[in-house]
């Protein structure tokens, strides 16, 4: 009997660690978890009878199965807490030189802050025009790519990273669109922007942009991982 435990106790960590892969470990891994829990603990009574006898030996037999479950259960709470860590994106955002002068910084990061983001890296640095050239590569065959270069190397940026869930798609919409003129209120191109050479502020347009910009600006040591004491207001559910 007790090797059929532990074999059950060993097929629910597998189950779960498998279930992580899918897109359906939130459901599947309770829901394997759960009926292995009440298959074996089903069983606790014949164990208890046929081989200690009822009474305290029972008791330490339901202890020692409890001590089983220790190990599947511990399992499911790190696959789960991974696979919100997977959730997590990082996304690069930059304060333009006409932000800076305009003393914007504080009204902008406060904006990422009170939505539930997190500042992972943050630097004030004037760049050259060569490395202005490297961060808008993709618009060399603009002809607005040399005014845009010197414009970025002409003063001050803010450089930053912030992490969240979906803090790359959201991080557009809190930014606004491209021209001012059509950025809705409320966003920060909408509220302090006018027009589109002066629109304050960059942020990455997609997880690969996001990946190269983040690249260029800073080294991998100048990102800090952190555990936020708001996270879980933030993110942890009710279920």
């Amino acid at each position: 009997m007790s090797s059929h435990i532990c074999k059950s106790a060993s097929r629910v960590v597998r189950s779960l660690l498998s279930a992580s892969k899918t897109s359906r470990f939130f459901t599947e891994g309770r829901a394997v978890a759960a009926a292995t829990a009440v298959s074996l603990n089903s069983k606790v009574p014949l164990l208890a009878s046929s081989a200690y006898g009822n009474g305290g030996s029972a008791n330490a037999s339901r202890g020692w199965l409890s001590g089983m479950f220790a190990l599947p259960m511990a399992a499911y709470m790190v696959q789960d807490q991974e696979a919100h860590a997977a959730q997590m994106e990082r996304t690069f955002i930059a304060i333009k030189p006409d932000g800076v002068q305009r003393g914007l910084i504080a009204e902008i990061i406060s904006r990422f802050e009170r939505k539930g983001f997190k500042l992972v890296a943050i630097k004030i640095l004037v760049p050259s025009k060569e490395f202005a050239q490297k961060h808008y590569h993709d618009l060399k065959d603009r002809p607005f790519f040399n005014g845009l270069c010197a414009f970025l190397s002409s003063g001050p940026v803010v450089a930053m990273v912030w992490e969240g869930e979906g803090v790359i798609k959201y991080g557009r919409k809190l930014i606004g669109a491209t021209d001012p003129q059509k950025s809705e209120p409320g966003t920060i191109r909408g509220d302090l922007a006018v027009v589109v050479g002066r629109n304050i502020i960059h942020g990455s347009d997609g997880p690969e942009t996001a990946k190269d910009e983040i690249n260029l600006w800073f080294k991998p040591q100048e990102l800090v991982s952190y555990k936020s004491n708001a996270e879980k207001w933030i993110y942890e559910s009710n279920r």
